[in-house]
């Protein structure tokens, strides 16, 4: 009979793991390793700084005279503020000092009212009677009441900063405020910064290129290692070991792949286990029918005694095999979400009081004794009949570990979230270590007395279904005196 879905996974998984050998990851030739990308980045990074420190040089003089303009302007209009205060010819000889300024101060008869010189024989404002009308008469035509020249001084063969500002209406006038100050030569000091800033810059793009290799190194080997450890472990070397690289994300890089590599090496084993289980359960049946089918064939095809007996243990066989069939696609259709919830309101107590009188035959039968403790009737919302299928497995796993007395106790236990079901057993218990593997698949306790009947499946399916509901479930046990298999329907 075909498997689906999730089967066809598991039964083809062999197969998988053979071509997984033979492939190998295409790497792409166009992608460029984190090594040279690193050190590409840190070279570019090099050469940026570089640039801008020589692209400063280059302008560095043009910036000297903008700044130098901006700063004589706020101190013009600083001092303009101040005129006519009485702390107006301390404030002006303080600004003159600390900036370097020749400052004066005219009316508009031209007579000097306030004068400070700093600057001696380089101040052209001791020769302002040259140059008044001139300044004057551009000071009248700005817009603003004033204005800012460079003029070369041959006597000191440099360039000089003059402004002028009118001191009150620009169309009468109260007097002038002038202010030179020279512009110093900035030419060799370029030079000089332009040579240092360039051997700078070299030593800067020298060790900057060995960071580069140093660093990018450091920081790619870790990866390149854990890719290569990767790739053994795709090739089933379960036991590879992943290696950080000294800094936190290659480190938790490593921990996360060592931790998976560590639960697929699990889900690998589980998926062994489970393929050997059903061609183990299926092989017994299919060997039993092929027996008894041949022994009708060539000795009790003529007698219908030895013939009805040996039809009868081919109809059981074909009923286990149809009911581990069956167990296998139910729990692959619950795990991979194909099977639907169908809830319906109902009398819980019963509900499990109908379920409970399905197993008298077994009573009567067999010698056990299943005994159900209700609770006040109370109204639960969930899917009928996949939840009957738990209460019945559970019972089922009960009565197949129970003690030598063949007691199952069922209980039903209101709760103010919901209720919950219990089945106890009188068996031999659960080690502790072996609980959280009791609901894996095919897991079967070795604490029994008798043989146990069914697929081993049972439990796999109590967990699947009851996750699908999103019930709480557990199981409690002590050796010796049993477990207590629990879920509780919200």
């Amino acid at each position: 009979m075909p498997m689906q879905n999730k089967n066809q996974v598991e039964l083809t998984a062999e197969q998988m793991e053979t071509s997984a050998h033979k492939q190998k990851p295409k790497k792409e030739k166009s992608r460029l390793s984190l090594h040279t990308l690193l050190a590409m980045a840190f070279i570019i990074f090099i050469v940026i700084t570089s640039g801008l420190l020589l692209l400063e040089v280059v302008f560095l003089e043009k910036f000297y005279y903008y700044f130098k303009i901006q700063e004589t302007q706020s101190l013009a209009t600083q001092l303009l503020n101040a005129y006519g205060s009485e702390s107006f010819e301390e404030t002006m000889r303080s600004v003159s000092f600390r900036n370097q300024i020749c400052i004066s101060v005219i009316d508009s008869r031209n007579y000097v009212l306030y004068q400070s010189d700093v600057m001696g024989n380089r101040c052209l404002l001791h020769g302002w009677h040259n140059y008044l009308f001139d300044i004057r008469q551009e000071i009248k035509e700005s817009e603003n009441g004033m204005i800012c020249v460079d003029v070369f001084d041959e006597q000191i063969n440099m360039k000089t900063l003059v402004l002028g500002s009118v001191i009150g209406d620009v169309s009468n006038p109260d007097g002038y405020m002038m202010f030179n100050t020279a512009l110093e030569p900035v030419g060799t000091t370029v030079h000089l910064l332009k040579r240092l800033l360039l051997m700078i810059a070299l030593l800067l793009f020298c060790v900057g290129f060995i960071i580069a290799l140093i660093v990018s190194k450091r920081l790619s080997v870790p990866i390149v290692q854990i890719t290569e450890s990767a790739k053994r472990m795709a090739h089933g070397h379960y036991d590879t070991e992943f290696k950080g690289g000294g800094y936190k994300e290659v480190d938790e890089l490593a921990q996360t792949l060592t931790y998976a590599e560590h639960e697929i090496s699990k889900v690998d084993t589980m998926q062994r286990d489970l393929i050997a289980n059903v061609s183990h359960d299926l092989r017994t049946p299919l060997t039993m029918l092929k027996a008894y089918a041949e022994m009708i064939r060539d000795l009790s095809g003529d007698n219908p005694v030895k013939r009805n007996a040996h039809l009868q243990v081919i109809i059981e066989e074909t009923d286990r095999l149809t009911m581990l069939v069956n167990d296998i696609l139910d729990l692959s259709k619950l795990e991979n979400g194909s099977q639907k919830l169908e809830p319906s309101a109902f009398d819980v107590t019963a509900w499990m009081t109908e379920i409970c009188s399905r197993y008298k035959g077994v009573s009567e039968q067999m010698g056990y004794h299943l005994s159900f403790t209700p609770d006040e009737p109370r109204e639960v919302t969930c899917d009928a009949g996949k939840m009957e299928r738990v209460v019945c497995n559970l019972i089922n796993n009960a009565i197949n570990y129970t003690g030598d007395d063949k007691q199952v106790f069922v209980r039903q236990v209101n709760t103010p979230t919901g209720v919950r079901i219990e089945v106890r057993d009188t068996g031999a218990g659960i080690e502790e270590d072996k609980i959280k593997k009791i609901f894996d698949k095919y897991y079967r306790s070795e604490n029994h007395k008798r043989e146990v009947v069914g697929t081993g499946l049972g439990l796999s399916i109590v967990k699947a279904i009851l996750k699908l509901h999103n019930f709480g479930f557990g199981v409690r046990s002590k050796l010796g005196e049993g477990s207590v298999f629990w879920f509780e329907i919200k």
